[in-house]
């Protein structure tokens, strides 16, 4: 049942509040700590590792040649990421040229709207479209999904790339944050300047916190969807929300992020969960107080710094800059190696600070991974 908040201002909202976790070190976690587990997996858990492990954001894409043919034959994103033999296939690509320590799902933030009653579309040139949501019962509209009726391919997928990587890597979920995911609702589609969005919250704030509770009830239902079919690590991104003011970030961005949060881990206390978001370098400290386990690290800032100011108890992750991966091999090496001095060789997860770039060659992405997975500590 939809949560039903109500609100006397924006500044006085509070979040609603999930059931809190469980106990850490119950059955279920202690079964899944077992020995053999994969390194990224172990790594995000905050356990010693023996060396970093290694994948990169959009991994599974358009850098990759064997990607690029599967797009005549594929043409559209959908049947990419809904056909399950697909997506598989598409996501274990980097894996079998890299031998990445993560495994990430082949889907899109936007996935699981149409189980909401939105339906949308991803252009191949222009990104995504929908009718924008912004009347109140456009809003009402919105619905609490079925993720086994709405994304049957998304439980194949996750369930197949477990069974195909066994525990040679670790196999990653994950969602949009409540309000990223709200940016395309409400702009309908991609934006520069998210105008929409900060009308509605300025103009019509109690109509833009019912889209972020119904979001926020869905995507807690949908990642926990994902870990039931194999996922075992999830990540979420709020990659809009760096364009937010702190006072509206405060109201509109973090409550709702630690709302989705608190409700995963009162499920699963024993899985990984990592939060990212773009230009989060003014960001961090609260990104690290949502409730998760990891803050993934974006290239402005210096992650040795990063973890001074979010303390040693929260794990990193990222943060080469996408751009070293198109310099010469050297420089790919140094880079890569400060990363790694950077990161203080505790719960953290190599990787970049964005997705890769699509003009990448294949073998400087493979020079990144090997130099990572080189390194001991």
């Amino acid at each position: 049942v939809m949560l039903r908040v109500f609100f006397t201002s924006v500044l006085a909202f509070s979040a609603p509040q999930a059931p809190r976790p469980v106990a850490r070190g119950t059955h279920a976690s202690r079964v899944a700590m077992a020995a053999g587990d994969p390194v990224l997996l172990r790594a995000a858990r905050g356990e010693a590792v023996e060396r970093p492990p290694v994948w990169m954001m959009r991994q599974a894409g358009r850098h990759m040649k064997k990607y690029r043919d599967l797009v005549d034959k594929y043409p559209t994103f959908r049947e990419r990421s809904e056909i399950a033999e697909v997506s598989t296939q598409i996501s274990l690509q980097p894996w079998e040229a890299y031998k990445t320590d993560g495994v990430i799902l082949f889907s899109d933030i936007l996935t699981p709207l149409p189980g909401m009653g939105i339906e949308f579309d991803i252009l191949e040139k222009s990104g995504p479209k929908m009718k924008a949501l912004r009347t109140a019962a456009e809003i009402e509209a919105v619905h609490l999904m079925d993720p086994d009726a709405a994304c049957p391919f998304v439980r194949q997928t996750l369930g197949d790339l477990r069974r195909e990587v066994g525990n040679e890597a670790t196999v990653l979920g994950f969602i949009g944050a409540p309000y990223t995911m709200a940016t395309y609702c409400i702009e309908g589609g991609s934006s520069s300047s998210y105008l929409e969005i900060k009308k509605m919250g300025l103009n019509e704030p109690a109509l833009l916190h019912k889209l972020l509770t119904k979001l926020a009830d869905n995507l807690a239902e949908y990642a926990c969807f994902q870990i039931d079919s194999g996922a075992q690590v999830m990540q979420m991104f709020d990659s809009w929300a760096g364009n937010l003011s702190p006072i509206d970030y405060d109201v509109f961005a973090h409550p709702y992020q630690k709302y989705v949060v608190d409700k995963v881990k009162a499920r699963y206390p024993e899985v990984p969960f990592i939060t990212y978001i773009a230009k989060s370098a003014g960001l961090l400290e609260k990104m690290a107080s949502n409730g998760g386990d990891i803050v993934s690290v974006d290239w402005t800032v210096n992650l040795a710094d990063a973890r001074q100011r979010m303390g040693m108890d929260v794990g990193v992750q990222g943060n080469l800059d996408p751009a070293v991966l198109l310099a010469s091999p050297e420089i790919i090496v140094a880079r890569t190696m400060d990363v790694i001095k950077q990161g203080g060789g505790k719960q953290h997860v190599v990787n970049l600070g964005h997705g890769i770039e699509p003009s990448t060659p294949e073998e400087n992405a493979k020079l990144f991974v090997d130099t990572v997975k080189a390194h001991r500590y």
